[in-house]
């Protein structure tokens, strides 16, 4: 899984703070992320429909649809695909003793739990929305974090 899931996952919890459009540069800021690479990835998740770009001279990002409806398979699959992790590439019938293809009519017990775990995975990321995590942000760090979060982003920086 890259980094950028990471960091657009950071970000769709940020945005449920927001009031008002975020700039991409404010967020790598918040972060202390590549700008640039911040930026490919809010727009894979603006291609996915999760968040769109508003334009003008406070434009920046925000969230397309409530919180509670964003999961994180969303925003993995946004960010990295739908691909499984694994990719079965039928090894048995290779070397010396291979299995004949004509054997092989259902996948080994390798991918079949490969597949379980994965699907198992799917599952886990999408029963948690991105206003889960953000009631886990309040519980762990407290009721204010996103009225701090809120001010600092709402903070001209030394550069604007």
């Amino acid at each position: 899984m890259s980094a950028g899931v990471e960091w657009a996952l950071h970000c769709c919890v940020v945005l449920t703070a927001a009031r008002r459009p975020v700039p991409a540069a404010r967020l790598a800021e918040l972060h202390d992320v590549s700008g640039t690479y911040l930026a490919k990835q809010l727009q894979e998740l603006s291609r996915a429909g999760f968040v769109r770009s508003v334009q003008g001279k406070s434009g920046g990002y925000v969230l397309t649809r409530p919180a509670d409806e964003i999961t994180m398979l969303d925003v993995v699959e946004a960010v990295d695909g739908a691909a499984s992790a694994f990719v079965c590439t039928e090894i048995r019938q290779r070397g010396p003793l291979a299995t004949p293809a004509e054997a092989c009519t259902t996948p080994c017990p390798i991918a079949r739990a490969m597949g379980e775990a994965d699907s198992a995975w799917r599952a886990a990321l999408r029963s948690v929305t991105i206003a889960d995590l953000a009631r886990n942000v309040r519980a762990d760090s407290g009721p204010e974090a996103f009225d701090v979060i809120r001010d600092w982003l709402n903070t001209p920086t030394a550069r604007a």
